[in-house]
């Protein structure tokens, strides 16, 4: 036989339940970590930014190719030699009137091999725009001594980009931050 008051004994408040459930969906959907390289509607960063009309070469009057140095770790004492770090690539266009037009992001390890080019099209960055990509604190595929080769093109031989990347780690109850900037390691204009 069934007991209407034993129920009530077991599950004195049945309003805790809804409450329960709704605390730890808010738990599990605050877990799911975001991937910093998509934009607002989901898409890659750089695929975002994909043009149809490529820049000519006879358009071309900025012709610079970077090198960036990236630090996927970093030795922090004997108890613990490498501590990862999560890496960000950031192009930024300071012109207020052209835009500057990616044509390579390529991503090497320590040993000089290629880990991954991250774009097959040439991608565009409007006047005062930024582009930012994340290499996670987790891939440790480039090594303590990666780097990118970024090519830039441009209509404008006036135009400035800054080319940068910002690691950031932390060790112990402390967090830190460096960048460096990118150099330019060729430099020509298209005849």
């Amino acid at each position: 036989m069934h007991d209407d008051k034993t129920d009530f004994m077991i599950f004195p408040n049945m309003r805790f339940y809804p409450c329960l459930a709704l605390l730890t969906l808010m738990l599990v959907t605050s877990c799911d970590t975001k991937n910093p390289n998509l934009n607002e509607k989901g898409q890659d960063e750089l695929t975002a930014r994909r043009i149809d009309k490529p820049i000519q070469r006879s358009e071309v009057e900025f012709d610079a190719t970077y090198y960036v140095p990236i630090y996927s770790d970093i030795y922090v004492g004997d108890n613990i030699p490498k501590e990862p770090l999560a890496a960000t690539l950031s192009l930024r266009n300071t012109s207020l009137s052209d835009t500057l037009f990616i044509l390579k992001i390529d991503y090497f390890n320590t040993d000089g091999g290629l880990v991954k080019s991250f774009i097959d099209h040439q991608i565009a960055i409007l006047p005062m725009a930024t582009v930012n990509y994340v290499i996670d604190r987790d891939d440790d595929t480039g090594g303590s001594g990666a780097n990118f080769i970024v090519e830039v093109h441009a209509r404008s031989p006036e135009v400035k980009p800054l080319v940068q990347a910002v690691m950031v780690g932390e060790y112990s109850n402390k967090a830190f931050a460096f960048e460096s900037d990118g150099y330019i390691i060729s430099r020509g204009i298209s005849e």
